[in-house]
């Protein structure tokens, strides 16, 4: 009775401000990272030099997921109806003076694929965006807000930064796209990350055959020294029969060249044991796990054991089905969302009738779908892709 008696000489009651939805669990974030830049939790100019620059399984496998995701062509769509040459196709098949839409998206995936996240700025005037960029990972730093979510991200270059505001309105500046993290909040988790292991004892085992080919293509032997009970080379007969071996019979130059001994010195040659042996198997062992990391069947690759498809073509289609497209299909996703306050909202399918490698299985399904007698044309045309068939105006 109180309180209705106070609202009726108090006027109205002030209205409530509306409850904002958020994450519950961001704030905790927020206690202990707000404002300060977070690193990448590796070196990433470490993982790309022992990975991309100096093993052949990381760069092939790098570019061949780079360049197949690039390569795949989207449609878009309005619910189902089809929309061609909308704005958003446009700027991503020009995205920038200086890159083509295939060579901006060849970058991203890259730099997704070497450190877990890949980086687009967007540069906008009062018309919208006009251009778009592919950002080194390496020298961008996300800076957390109160709510656990990124409030800005910073981008460093020999000391000199600049901040981009993720609090404006329309399009955000940056888009980040991550792999799965299981323990970072803000970065993601690279295939050579978890293929470091395997990478280093491949790029162990090239440098042991490159030791083994700069000795003469043959493992090493021993002098034995065979003169007199008791007696021994002294320290200058040492040091240089050492250095003449060095001078005169070490590298690939000097191979099989004869070796005079003399004073009681035999040579006694080294030969491959078993566990030499299993070393080189652990290399190839290394390069199956490092595409097993990357998702590329080891037949694409060349290597050896583990073809457990029929052929090529079923591993390509392997590659391409739970590889390529995955990955294809959630950076257009994810690009379309972040572009939606300019463009729209736009649904975004790949184009399945143009990929080469699914030429076959395709085939099979129109076949398949044309066979059936329950379905309407329509349908028929709805269950490979495609729209209702246009109906003509008589009056036309």
């Amino acid at each position: 009775m109180l309180e209705r008696f106070t609202r009726l000489f108090s006027g109205s009651a002030p209205a409530r401000a509306p409850e904002a939805k958020t994450s519950r669990t961001g704030p905790l974030i927020a206690l202990y990272e707000t404002g300060i830049p977070q690193w990448t939790p590796r070196d990433y100019t470490a993982l790309m030099r022992e990975g991309f620059e100096q093993n052949p399984i990381v760069y092939r496998a790098i570019r061949m997921i780079a360049e197949a995701v690039a390569s795949v062509p989207f449609l878009y769509f309005n619910g189902r109806v089809e929309m061609t040459d909308h704005p958003m196709e446009q700027l991503l098949c020009e995205p920038n003076p200086g890159d083509s839409g295939v060579s901006l998206r060849e970058a991203l995936i890259g730099y997704l694929l070497g450190s877990g996240n890949g980086y687009l700025e967007c540069v906008s005037d009062t018309n919208g965006p006009r251009e778009l960029y592919a950002l080194r990972p390496d020298r961008m730093r996300v800076i957390p807000g109160v709510d656990g979510w990124p409030e800005a991200y910073s981008y460093s270059i020999n000391g000199e930064s600049v901040q981009f505001d993720m609090m404006q309105a329309g399009v955000k500046p940056i888009l980040q796209i991550t792999l799965f993290n299981p323990l970072s909040d803000h970065y993601g988790l690279s295939p050579i990350s978890a293929a470091a292991y395997a990478i280093d004892v491949h790029n162990a085992a090239s440098a042991w055959n490159k030791s083994l080919l700069d000795n003469g293509a043959r493992p090493s032997g021993a002098l034995v020294y065979t003169g007199t009970a008791g007696s021994t080379l002294s320290s200058d007969q040492f040091d240089r029969l050492k250095a003449e071996l060095e001078e005169s019979f070490q590298g690939a130059a000097n191979a099989g060249r004869p070796l005079l001994l003399e004073g009681g010195l035999d040579w006694k040659p080294l030969s491959l044991s078993p566990k030499d042996m299993d070393f080189m198997e652990a290399k190839a062992a290394a390069a199956r796990e490092i595409a097993l990391a990357f998702g590329i069947p080891s037949m694409l690759l060349g290597l050896p054991g583990d073809n457990r498809h029929a052929n090529y073509a079923e591993a390509n289609q392997v590659f391409w089905r739970q590889t390529v497209l995955p990955l294809a299909t959630r950076v257009h996703e994810a690009i379309a969302q972040w572009l939606a306050p300019a463009f729209g909202a736009v649904e975004v399918r790949p184009d399945l009738d143009r990929i080469t490698a699914l030429s076959d299985e395709r085939a099979a399904l129109w076949a398949r779908i044309n066979a059936t007698s329950f379905l309407t044309d329509d349908e028929k045309r709805e269950a490979v892709g495609y729209g209702a068939k246009a109906i003509k105006n008589l009056n036309d």
